[in-house]
Parts: structure tokens; sequence; C-alpha cells
């Protein structure tokens, strides 16, 4: 296990004041608040102010409760567990009914992995969507060229951001891509799409995968 040290300036503080006389390595008594504020009451208070308003400000939760802002992120992250993530944008929320559906799904592909783990991968296909943009945005690190001390920085044109992507369904399995399917121009990603889309992928694994067929 890792030993802590003290930095330098802690060092040489502690060398000054035994030059200067001290004699004792116990900590000084100070007037005001107790450093030590991380007790479950205080614990129990951050808890409660996150539960009520989980986009609260760590500099919020300090001032309500009376501890420093320290204090608080020591007892979001080391005594609660807790850590502040972005909203993550989704289509659209799923009903009781789709929830249920996609629980049960679940269980039933967890239920045959089990009874048979190398068969289930060898015959599982599964899918996802993505936008794909016509270009690929460079950032300002990969952009960087070495310049003499005279020369000045070389210019480039802003990539538009209405600049054109493509929606594309990608299904793969453990052997590797089965088939990539691009959203048509004008074309609406409906239930008549996703029909046709079925049947397209029912002929490239007939095509590339005859044993699953």
């Amino acid at each position: 296990m890792a030993k802590s040290r003290s930095g330098k300036s802690t060092i040489c503080d502690w060398y000054s004041n035994f030059k200067r006389g001290r004699t004792s390595t116990e900590d000084s008594k100070r007037s005001g608040r107790p450093k030590e504020v991380i007790i479950p009451e205080i614990i129990r208070q951050v808890r409660q102010i996150v539960l009520t308003d989980q986009r609260v400000k760590v500099r919020e939760i300090a001032e309500t409760v009376g501890i420093s802002t320290g204090s608080a992120v020591s007892i979001l992250h080391d005594h609660l567990h807790m850590k502040k993530l972005n909203v993550k944008w989704v289509p659209h929320f799923l009903d009781i009914e789709q929830r249920e559906k996609r629980v049960a799904d679940s269980k039933s592909c967890l239920d045959m992995f089990n009874r048979n783990p190398g068969e289930f991968l060898h015959r599982y296909i599964t899918m996802d969507e993505t936008w794909i943009h016509h270009y690929i945005p460079e950032s300002n690190r990969s952009s960087a060229e070495w310049r003499g001390a005279c020369e000045s920085r070389s210019k480039r044109v802003k990539a538009s951001r209405w600049a054109g992507k493509v929606f594309a369904s990608v299904f793969w399995d453990g052997h590797g891509i089965i088939h990539i399917d691009y959203l048509k121009k004008g074309e609406k990603c409906n239930k008549d799409y996703y029909s046709a889309l079925l049947d397209r992928v029912n002929d490239e694994i007939k095509k590339k995968r005859p044993h699953l067929a």
C-alpha cells in the first residue's frame, strides 16, 4: 500500500517552526468550525439534497450544509459514490409495454446463452443505427503543423454544420458485417422501411450465413 508523503512546502514550514523553538508535532488548536465535518449526519443531509435536486451544484450543497466545496466533493465521491453525468439524448421514451417486452427478450436471450454459450454466439445477429457524415471533422491537434519562427500558421475552412450525412443500419454477428443499409434521401424511417429492411437482411443472411437460413 502506498505511503502518504508531505509536500516540499509542508516540510519547509515544519523545519522553520522547529528552528524557531517548536518541540511538538501535534497540530495547534484552531478557532472556528472543526476541520472534520464528514460525519454521518452531514452525509445524510448531502444525500437528501442530491435526491431532491439531481442537478444541484457542489457550491450550492456546500453553502446549504455549511461545509467547504472540497468536503462536499469528498462526500459525493468517496462516501455516496456519486458522479455527475450529462443527460443522454434518446429518440423517444419507451412506454411500459415496450419496456416489459425488452426485459422479456433480454431474459430469453440470456436463457439461450446459458444453455449453450458457443452455439448462441455462433448464431446471434445484432444491429445498430448511426449517422454517417460526408466528411471527417479534423481536430485542432491533428491539423497542427511545424512552422519556422517567422512563418504564419495555415488556414482552413470550417466545415458547415449542415454538411450532408446519411442514416445507416448495420447488421453483424461474431464473424463480421452481414449487411449495411443506407436510408435513401426522402425515404421515411417507418414500419414499411423496417419491414423491407428485414427482408433485405434475410436475403443477405442466406447468402453469407447459409447455416442460419
